[in-house]
């Protein structure tokens, strides 16, 4: 119990030390060691080794075990346990080299700043951005920044909803960047999208900061809008929260007991 217990504080301090992306990597190198060494045990044990589809099995069985070990997010368990199996499948259907290489190029076009920020790319939905919505005055001008800004579609449903706003988005990741300008000139609308990182951004400059990020990005994000931001701006989280600094008030997006909700600290 007392080693088992040492190897999981190993896995979580690993996790603190590396970016996710470079300890999943770690994660699979160790679940393929895992499962040479059980083949070569069922071979001195059986004389005979397991069937191929086993193998890819074992590889995502014994990886998100590891991950859970190293209490890496949800997300990352699931990745850890289908991608043995789906290059299995791609094996089995023997694609051209091309679609390979179209499928990495547009993957890490959609996810490039994932491997930094630990923030993946989930874009919220029209009933959160109307909740937003309320919350942003209709009688005077503000300045609204949303963190992550994806694919553009909450900044330009506040910029056609709150005419006398001025509506940013700020997005790393190049592929959802792109699609959001291009569907801003298309619309012709005035929302205005910035490509880099948040960090980089100062946070004085606006009233109303919204973020739809991950767990890990809040400490980050709350030490630099206490920073920056002025006396009675709103920074407004949808689904997660700030540890240890409870909001002024919630809202849910949605009536279902299980529905996530918006969080707002006034600065």
């Amino acid at each position: 119990m007392l080693r088992k217990q040492g190897v999981g504080r190993k896995l979580s301090g690993a996790r603190k030390r590396f970016p996710p992306a470079i300890l999943a990597f770690f994660i699979q190198l160790v679940a393929l060691g895992m499962v040479c060494g059980a083949s070569k045990l069922q071979w001195w044990l059986e004389g005979e080794i397991f069937p191929v589809w086993g193998l890819f099995v074992m590889q995502g069985l014994f990886a998100s075990a590891l991950s859970v070990i190293a209490a890496m997010a949800v997300w990352w368990r699931l990745i850890h346990l289908f991608f043995p199996l789906a290059i299995l499948v791609m094996l089995q259907w023997q694609l051209p080299a091309w679609i390979y290489l179209l499928a990495f190029c547009f993957t890490l076009a959609l996810f490039w700043s994932t491997y930094r920020t630990q923030v993946p790319f989930y874009p919220s939905l029209p009933v959160t951005w109307r909740k937003v919505k309320e919350l942003i005055p209709q009688d005077k001008s503000v300045k609204v920044l949303d963190i992550g800004s994806g694919m553009g579609g909450l900044v330009m449903y506040l910029a056609r909803e709150c005419p006398l706003s001025r509506c940013v988005g700020i997005e790393l990741a190049p592929l959802p960047w792109l699609i959001s300008v291009l569907l801003g000139t298309l619309k012709k609308s005035p929302a205005i999208f910035k490509y880099g990182d948040y960090q980089a951004v100062n946070l004085s400059e606006y009233d109303i900061v919204f973020a739809y990020l991950s767990p890990a990005a809040m400490p980050d994000l709350w030490h630099k809008a206490a920073q920056e931001m002025q006396a009675g701006s709103l920074l407004i989280s949808y689904e997660f929260e700030i540890p240890g600094v409870p909001p002024k008030f919630q809202i849910q997006d949605r009536l279902d007991a299980d529905a996530a909700s918006i969080f707002v600290w006034e600065l």
